[in-house]
């Protein structure tokens, strides 16, 4: 509906919902922008542009209010853009906007399960790649696989004394840092089967054992997104980047140089607080070498944008990794950051806690398994995405209002049970007129129609949470008209039954862009 307002200006103008409906559906203060390009009063161009919507057929009213324009869309708009949503189906809310855009999100390192930080930016990123494909984007998800260097060695180490302790009894010297947790307790059993209990105590072979569990977290890690609905199409490994990087290096030609037995980048010119190492005295690259073959590799493919979702934890790491897309060569304002702040849960109040697990961390599956995926979809998508994040997961297990999920699901599944109470077909509720709607019918289909500018808000802004802000929205106001109007056995039962149709489509539609199947009945 804003899109074709916009059309009909011919200018990309702020559309604002008013909160008092009797000033109509739509208010624009675009005459107060155009007044000093115009050299006229905001009142002056106001009155001119409702002038030129008189023989509208998308309006019932176009008003200027002290320089402000209001409208009302019209009764058989409203029915007509409800009757096409419908034939849409699940395609409602798309769009036909072009580019291609990567996307890497998760990226966490091969040495442990998912947990609930790297869950928050799984559910950000999924639920971003949906809403842009909606939108006609050709978007690539791209896990990013970090499987070298120090924290690849350790894994051979933990898995190794794991082992000794757990397979072998052995008495053993735990180092400061190292892996724990119950998944590295089914790794050595693993491990003990596939190479035999030698493997525990031969140091010669730690780097068989890493690579080879390396390899068995990953499929933890799929597992572990799948239960939530999250796919990737492509994989990089970052051990695999290294034959690229005298190339690579060449063409960061002096914005790489040598000091100290170090090899430095010189990030530092391009807001970073200090130039950074690339290559360890000793030979070996950092991270943020093996960062750089990587984006390098990202750019030389030609996508038109680049999103990258990290921890919140990598605020610094921006600037450099910048720095080194412009060095490369390349339009550094492709790149796009995008940061996951960290969650807290709770449980009846107090601070979640899995006995049953070693270590320190609280595991995605963990949650998965204690309120559903489709819990954790919605409530980890339901705030922006770099604020802090607290839930109580009890409160998400009850089946009621106070469940948002649930509200939400409820919603579609109550207009499914009064859909199911009704005599008249599909066809019959379709060719219904939804004009002549009293004010109540009124707000809740424009409400319903609203979804496809929801989807472009939230995608646009990089805010997801504005989605299920809208379905908690649209719940809210389903239910209360449940509640104050009669349906089946009304005279405008057909009617009300095609309003209920458009609205379980958005409820529909919405959920399943964050990868949540609506429920029929509850």
């Amino acid at each position: 509906m804003a899109a074709l307002l916009r059309n009909k200006l011919e200018h990309d103008i702020v559309l604002e919902k008013p909160k008092d409906r009797s000033f109509g559906h739509f208010a624009t203060p675009i005459a107060f922008s155009l007044a000093k390009e115009l050299r006229k009063s905001p009142m002056v161009i106001a009155e001119e542009i409702v002038a030129s919507f008189d023989d509208s057929e998308m309006f019932s009213a176009v008003e200027s209010v002290k320089g402000y324009i209001n409208f009302r869309l019209s009764e058989q708009f409203l029915d007509d853009y409800a009757t096409w949503a419908l034939e849409q189906d699940t395609a409602f809310g798309a769009a036909d906007k072009t580019g291609k855009i990567l996307l890497e999100f998760v990226s966490a390192n091969p040495t442990g399960p998912l947990h609930i930080g790297h869950a928050r930016g799984a559910v950000y990123g999924d639920t971003l790649l949906r809403l842009g494909r909606q939108l006609g984007y050709d978007i690539t998800a791209e896990y990013y696989v970090n499987d070298a260097g120090n924290q690849i060695d350790l894994l051979g180490l933990s898995l190794q004394l794991e082992g000794q302790h757990s397979i072998l009894k052995a008495e053993v010297q735990w180092p400061e840092k190292y892996y724990r947790g119950a998944y590295l307790c089914a790794l050595a059993k693993e491990a003990s089967v596939a190479f035999g209990n030698t493997v525990f105590t031969d140091a010669s072979r730690q780097k068989e054992l890493a690579l080879w569990a390396k390899d068995r977290v990953m499929e933890l890690i799929v597992s572990d997104l799948k239960a939530a609905n999250i796919a990737f199409d492509s994989f990089v490994n970052e051990s695999e980047l290294y034959s690229d990087w005298d190339r690579v290096m060449t063409k960061m030609g002096s914005n790489v140089y040598e000091n100290e037995g170090k090899l430095w980048i010189r990030s530092s010119e391009f807001g970073d607080e200090k130039d950074r190492v690339v290559v360890r005295e000793d030979g070996r690259p950092t991270y943020l070498a093996g960062d750089i073959v990587y984006h390098n590799q990202k750019f030389e493919q030609g996508f038109d944008h680049y999103i990258n979702i990290w921890g919140a934890d990598h605020h610094g790491y921006i600037a450099r990794v910048k720095a080194a897309v412009s060095f490369l060569g390349y339009d550094a304002d492709k790149l796009e950051v995008l940061l996951s702040q960290m969650v807290s849960l709770l449980k009846e109040g107090k601070p979640f806690k899995m006995s049953k697990r070693a270590g320190n961390v609280i595991l995605m599956s963990d949650i998965i398994e204690e309120i559903g995926a489709d819990a954790l979809r919605f409530i980890f998508a339901s705030k922006k995405c770099d604020t802090a994040l607290e839930f109580d997961v009890e409160a998400l297990k009850r089946q009621d209002s106070s469940n948002p999920i649930y509200y939400v699901n409820y919603a579609h599944a109550r207009i499914q049970t009064i859909l199911s109470k009704s005599n008249f077909s599909r066809d019959e509720i379709m060719s219904s007129s939804l004009t002549g709607l009293h004010e109540d019918a009124d707000g809740l289909l424009f409400e319903a129609l609203l979804l496809p500018e929801v989807i472009d808000d939230a995608f646009h802004s990089r805010q997801v949470q504005k989605l299920t802000d809208y379905l908690k929205s649209l719940s809210a106001r389903l239910h209360k008209f449940y509640y104050d109007h009669r349906i089946i056995g009304t005279a405008d039962e057909k009617k009300l039954l095609k309003l209920f149709l458009v609205t379980a489509l958005s409820l529909r539609t919405g959920l399943s862009l964050m990868g949540i199947t609506a429920k029929n009945s509850m």
